[in-house]
């Protein structure tokens, strides 16, 4: 089964520094654990996980100076 089937979204998440991590997947879980396989432990816990918003993607341009 493709993972096209199923609906991917883009999630920001705050950070302790006051900006946002973009991240991608099927569900904000799904979003935290990809971004766990690129970023190292200590990027990951500057991440917030139960603080985030799902945005769409036409709308990422007005958050790009959020992001860290």
């Amino acid at each position: 089964m493709s993972s096209f089937s199923n609906p991917h979204f883009m999630y920001l998440f705050d950070m302790k520094n006051g900006k946002k991590k973009l991240a991608y997947g099927e569900s904000p879980e799904d979003a935290l654990a990809i971004l766990r396989i690129r970023l190292s432990e200590h990027e990951m816990a500057d991440i917030i996980p139960d603080r985030y918003v799902r945005i769409n993607q036409r709308d990422l341009q007005q958050h790009v100076g959020e992001l860290g």
